[in-house]
């Protein structure tokens, strides 16, 4: 077996199903067929998201397969193989009570999941805000993305900043109460994780999405979760971003 580390907190991409145990999602879904390409059987464990790649380097688990942004500072620790893309969007309540401008978040409560991409774009954005002499960003950063989801719909914060799928499925689930304002920006590859210099499993890992990228069953799966628009043509080990 193929031993997964993932933070089931963030639907659709790797999520909790109905009985609060089953692990489920786009990942998850990719990461069982992934071992089966390799004649293996996949097991998913949940972690908070900034463990998982501790959890690698320290050999608890083999693969890490959370909605991972390939960037040059993961990649300096770890490798990546990559397999679908996303930029991240600002999701506000409906109707956008707040009058929320994406570019401009100065002043505002906006609430990210810890150790992901948006928590560095926020401190980026605050640094922006007081160099111009703007208020800062009331930032709220939880563990989870589930929670952060409910705290803009129980008007704790404002806007909320997550992966693009993320907050299309939000959208999607919340009966109209989230909606997404701007346009998505700084798109990258997700990269499934796996631990420095793990050549030839890099390489096979690299082969079996390929191959199902070529099979069908890639874009099957994508379809499932309504995700299909973050497809990538092939998967590369390690790419230039």
């Amino acid at each position: 077996k193929i031993v997964f580390g993932t933070d089931a907190s963030y639907p659709p991409n790797e999520f909790t199903g109905p009985d609060g145990t089953t692990i489920e999602g786009m990942d998850i879904d990719l990461g069982t067929a992934v071992a089966q390409k390799l004649g293996l059987t996949a097991e998913f464990q949940n972690s908070a998201f900034p463990g998982i790649i501790p959890g690698i380097q320290g050999g608890k688990y083999e693969l890490g397969m959370s909605s991972f942004s390939i960037n040059p500072e993961r990649l300096q620790t770890v490798d990546m193989v990559s397999y679908f893309t996303a930029g991240t969007a600002v999701g506000v309540k409906s109707g956008n009570p707040d009058n929320i401008n994406p570019d401009d978040l100065c002043g505002k409560a906006v609430g990210v999941q810890a150790g992901t991409v948006q928590v560095d774009d926020i401190a980026a954005r605050n640094s922006k805000c007081t160099a111009e002499g703007k208020p800062a960003i009331q930032v709220t950063e939880l563990q989870a993305q589930t929670d952060v989801t409910l705290a803009l719909t129980a008007n704790r914060i404002v806007a909320m900043l997550a992966d693009t799928p993320i907050v299309d499925y939000a959208v999607k689930t919340t009966e109209g109460a989230v909606e997404s304002v701007g346009q998505p920006y700084d798109s990258a590859p997700y990269g499934i994780v796996l631990n420095k210099g793990q050549t030839d499993f890099a390489q096979a890992v690299q082969g079996a999405v390929q191959s199902m990228m070529e099979d069908g069953t890639y874009l099957t799966i994508l379809d499932k979760y309504g995700v299909s628009n973050g497809a990538i043509p092939s998967a590369e080990i390690n790419p230039s971003v």
